[in-house]
């Protein structure tokens, strides 16, 4: 199934995906796509030198799994969170 994006919504996953504390889950659960998705999103969008620097910091980051994150490590909240417009989690 190919889920179709629009520039606002891809700007928003790649913002979300360089965010240390936004796990992937977050992404899965606002815009219907999966960690390879994103990675996948990631290399289209992004220059090579770019994404190799994203993949290289994302290796083993275990903030960017629910699973893997220790209990101190709590839901990070954008600080332009109020002024990001089509947000689908806080219009839930």
């Amino acid at each position: 199934m190919k889920i179709t994006l629009s520039e606002q919504d891809i700007d928003r996953i790649i913002e979300m995906a360089w965010e240390d504390r936004t796990p992937f889950e977050a992404i899965e659960a606002q815009f219907g796509i999966n960690e390879s998705q994103v990675i996948e999103l990631m290399r289209k969008e992004m220059k090579a030198s770019s994404f190799r620097m994203w993949r290289k910091r994302m290796t083993g980051r275990s903030t960017k799994h629910t699973a893997l994150r220790s209990d101190e490590v709590g839901r990070h909240k954008c600080n332009r969170q109020r002024a990001i417009t089509n947000n689908k989690i806080s219009k839930r």
